[in-house]
Parts: structure tokens; sequence; C-alpha cells
């Protein structure tokens, strides 16, 4: 079932609570709906992790945190879910918007070599940019619609799986 192997993964929440990022969120973080783990706030909190993981900004955790406790999913499942992007996986993903940004513009991809400085990022921002941008919020939409969608219909076939089983089990 979904719920055993994510509550396996799932840090302790007075952990979460005590992180000094996610202090600025106060008294909110008591809310015991962020901590419980249900069909509605998982796949909430799939679909705010994944759009995050798309969205180039610094501090993407506070954002996921922020949007979580605004919607009630599960608050360290979006902060989680957000790593999806990290410093092994980010260029191979934000590349891929890049590609889907400049197919949505219609724009022919242009050659460019990346620097580790922000000189060469505010240069790319007029030649790049616009392309990135569109394709990391599209993909962003994409895949939080379908981490959505997608753990509710895990979760419920999860479900139905496990009341077959019982149903199997009493027939005995």
């Amino acid at each position: 079932m979904p719920k055993k192997t994510i509550k396996r993964y799932m840090p302790d929440h007075q952990t979460i609570r005590n992180n000094k990022h996610l202090q600025v969120f106060g008294d909110f973080l008591h809310n015991p709906n962020l901590w419980h783990l249900n069909r509605r706030s998982v796949a909430r909190a799939f679909a705010i992790g994944l759009f995050f993981a798309f969205i180039p900004v610094p501090f993407q955790m506070i954002l996921a945190a922020g949007t979580a406790i605004i919607v009630h999913g599960n608050l360290p499942l979006s902060v989680a879910i957000v790593w999806i992007t990290n410093p092994i996986t980010m260029p191979a993903i934000f590349y891929a918007c890049y590609v889907v940004g400049a197919w949505l513009l219609n724009t022919p991809k242009q050659a460019f070599k990346f620097e580790a400085s922000w000189q060469w990022v505010i240069d790319s921002l007029s030649t790049i940019g616009p392309s990135f941008l569109v394709g990391c919020a599209a993909l962003a939409v994409l895949f939080s619609l379908i981490g959505y969608f997608g753990i509710h219909s895990l979760w419920r076939h999860s479900v139905s799986k496990e009341w077959k089983k019982r149903q199997t089990t009493r027939k005995k």
C-alpha cells in the first residue's frame, strides 16, 4: 500500500517543525492535516512538489512548504519531492525544459555553452531565457497534473486490491 511505503521513508514531523528554514511559517506548522497520509494530501503533495521542482528559483522547498500549508497537502512529501531536481539531475531536466519551450514557442534551438557565472545567466536570459522559462512552466504544470492524478489512481488501485484480498481471505 502506498501509505506504508511513504511512511517508511518520511521523516519525523518534529524534525521538520524544528527546521530553521521552516520557522517562517510559525504556528501554521502545527496543523495536524499537514502530517496525515491520505489519498488527498499525498496527491496534493506530489502536485506541489513536482510543480516547484520544475520552477528555476532558489528556495523551492520553502515555496513548496508554503503552498502545502495553504492547500493542506502533506508537508514533508511536498518538500521532499522538490529534490527531484538536484545538482545531478538539474542539467538534464532544465535542458529538457529548454527544448520543450523552444518547441512550444516554435523557435530554433540555439547552441550555448554553460558557464558557472552570473554574467552568463544574465546574458542567457535574453537568448535562451524565454524558451527555457516557457518550458519550465509547461513541464511544471504537466508533471504536477500527472503526479496528482497518478497518485489518486495508484492509491485507489491499491485500496481496491487490499479490499479484494480481504474478501478472498474472509471467504476461506
